[in-house]
């Protein structure tokens, strides 16, 4: 059975979404403080964590960035935040997606769903795109960048990268690319590409402002140039 971590410290929003979660057959445990939730993460290693950001203990965004040092269980973010400075941070520490309070309990579910199947996706995802400044292993999730020196990408990055490194040259939508990295509900946030854009043409290319390798195509998508 599929276990769902859900770390909120409002006690009813834990009992709505348990109760709705497990009307549909998953597990679910449920803790109110950051410091637990790494402890459950550590011990019972969840399918997928829902995680809010405003906790007693600790910062959400610090308890995501805790969590992505040891694992890559999908995460996603439930928060009252709705700037889109908090996004972005969010999902640079390893969100898989970020759904903002009030919400719809439909939509919400179909967002774990999504996280779930590309959390499962992400273990199949086993090849290496060599480049002449970058090595990218999609197995190990390990790359290189200009000069051989590592670099950490983080798993947002990876999957914007995998749907362009097995087209190496092609073009890739820009809503192929939001529902690879956060799934099918995205398609218009053509924001967040521009920031993991830049975010990857810093660690990946020679000169991050006159790029080669990760190459937009205004107004369409982009191409990754091994």
């Amino acid at each position: 059975m599929t276990l769902v971590l859900v770390v909120d410290d409002e006690p009813l929003i834990r009992r709505t979404l348990s109760i709705n979660l497990r009307a549909r057959d998953y597990e679910v445990e449920a803790v109110g403080d950051g410091r637990t939730a790494l402890e459950v993460v550590a011990e019972r290693s969840p399918d997928v964590v829902v995680l809010d950001l405003g906790l007693p203990d600790l910062d959400g965004v610090d308890v995501l960035r805790r969590v992505r040092q040891t694992s890559r269980v999908p995460v996603v973010v439930l928060s009252a935040r709705h700037d889109s400075d908090d996004k972005v941070e969010a999902l640079d520490a390893g969100a898989d997606d970020y759904v903002t309070k009030p919400f719809g309990m439909d939509e919400f579910l179909a967002r774990v769903r999504a996280a779930i199947r590309r959390g499962g996706a992400d273990e199949h995802a086993a090849f290496v795109l060599a480049g002449d400044d970058f090595v990218l292993d999609f197995g190990e999730r390990r790359a290189t960048g200009p000069g051989g020196e590592e670099v950490r990408l983080t798993p947002t990055e990876w999957r914007l990268l995998e749907p362009l490194a097995r087209r190496p040259g092609h073009l890739v939508t820009h809503e192929e690319l939001l529902r690879s990295a956060w799934g099918p509900a995205y398609g218009r946030e053509l924001n967040y590409l521009r920031v993991y854009a830049n975010q990857l043409r810093r660690k990946l290319e020679p000169d991050p402002a006159a790029p080669v390798h990760l190459l937009t195509e205004p107004g369409i998508g982009y191409r990754l140039h091994p």
